[in-house]
């Protein structure tokens, strides 16, 4: 029997939620019960359902990652030479679309927040308060926040900056075990990320309906008056990942590498199409290192490593659209977020990617995470749904193109000469 791919029934969903919700408008009902009610009820069900998976599947993603790391024996010149690139390039993509969000304003429509428009809920004097609360005034009160002094209450009230400090801790020191304790441990929380991995396959197999919930709900309240903000957010976050693709990686490319970035572009062109047609870093990764290997001339000792440890943990693009996305809605929502605010926004969404990049949807997840740690309401990641799977085949292009990227670089720095072509003098 035939079974369409997720992507295809996400996007089925989202076609006839658009119908669905143009035809009920907001009068039609169903027994008595208006359809607007119903759309809201499986929307709400699917955004419930994500949210109950984020504090055990960040914890045990970042613990195990972490330990895993650590315990590897690769965090030496190579893999610490693999890790800050990674750390500096994440950093320099988010920065990017952090200015190209502030200076667009997709939120903004007509000089009046497009909250209206995207059918967001929420009290918007009450959500600046918890904003403020958030760190908008003093970038000190993030660092505080994340040293929590109950960390089962941090857990209690979503409090992620506190929950992934500590996890990043507790599997540091996890390696500084014997190994006859540290062994258990490392199991355990392998196992239990194994079984998030598998109840996220499962929501997400309820996607569709969720999909067509929340896209219907938007329709029937406000008709295709959404579209145009979307779009412009859609068109900010592609045009941050080409200066990203295009600027900020070829630059490195050609000052630490000394290569061509047109002949690293045209090498790695097969990896990069497989990417954006698979939405999926480590599928691609066969491809991947083929490409870099065969074509870009970075020897297996340095691919075998670099790239491996690049699908789990370097998420440029991921990065950059967390970022984005939460500032959307923020300015959607009619809220002015300060430095400290922004600071907080940038700092989770760095660490986010790392710890959720290998599991499916996890920008999703890592979206949550941004807009509770900021105090805004985790259901309006809904409205992202409509354009989600363009832009993650995007962006997962530019995350492939990154871990490749940094495998010449680590390649040239480790003394390696037959790279791709010299680029001109």
């Amino acid at each position: 029997m035939l079974r369409l791919k997720l992507h295809w029934q996400i996007l089925i969903a989202i076609v006839l939620a658009a119908l669905a919700g143009r035809l009920a408008g907001e009068s039609a009902s169903l027994f008595d019960v208006p359809l607007v009610e119903v759309f809201g009820f499986f929307g709400t069900l699917f955004i419930n359902a994500l949210k109950m998976l984020i504090v055990p599947l960040i914890a045990s993603s970042i613990i195990v990652g972490v330990a895993g790391i650590g315990s590897s024996g690769n965090l030496g010149k190579l893999g610490g030479k693999t890790l800050l690139f990674y750390a500096l390039t994440t950093l320099a993509a988010i920065l990017v679309g952090l200015v190209l969000v502030n200076f667009v304003r997709p939120g903004i429509v007509d000089g009046q927040p497009a909250g209206e428009l995207l059918a967001l809920g929420g009290d918007s004097p009450g959500l600046e308060e918890r904003v403020a609360g958030r760190g908008a005034g003093d970038v000190v009160q993030i660092f505080l926040r994340m040293v929590p002094p109950n960390i089962v209450n941090a857990a209690a009230q979503g409090e992620m900056l506190g929950i992934i400090f500590f996890c990043l801790l507790f599997g540091f020191f996890m390696t500084r075990l014997d190994h006859g304790l540290a062994e258990p441990l490392y199991r355990f929380w392998t196992g239990v990320f194994q079984v998030m991995m598998r109840m996220t396959e499962w929501v997400m197999m309820f996607a569709p309906v969720g999909v067509f919930g929340l896209v219907a709900k938007v329709v029937a309240q406000t008709g295709f008056d959404a579209a145009a903000p979307l779009v412009v957010f859609a068109l900010v976050v592609l045009a941050a990942l080409l200066v990203h693709t295009l600027v900020t990686l070829p630059v490195l490319l050609q000052l630490v590498a000394r290569v061509s970035p047109v002949a690293m572009i045209r090498a790695m062109a097969p990896a990069m199409l497989t990417a954006f047609s698979t939405a999926s870093s480590s599928a691609t990764l066969p491809i991947t290192m083929e490409c870099v290997e065969r074509d870009a001339g970075v020897s297996n000792r340095v691919s075998s490593f670099v790239l491996p440890l690049g699908a789990t943990v370097n998420m440029n693009g991921t990065a950059l659209y967390e970022c984005v996305a939460a500032i959307f809605l923020a300015q959607a929502y009619g809220l002015e977020l300060g430095f400290g605010a922004q600071f907080s926004i940038v700092a989770i969404a760095l660490i986010t990617s790392i710890g959720v990049a290998g599991i499916p949807s996890a920008s999703l997840v890592a979206i949550a995470i941004i807009l509770a740690a900021v105090g805004l309401p985790v259901e309006a990641i809904g409205v992202l749904f409509v354009f989600d799977r363009v832009l993650d085949m995007a962006r997962t292009s530019v995350n492939v193109f990154g871990d490749a990227c940094c495998a010449v670089i680590v390649a040239r720095l480790e003394g390696e000469e037959k790279l791709l072509v010299p680029a001109p003098a």
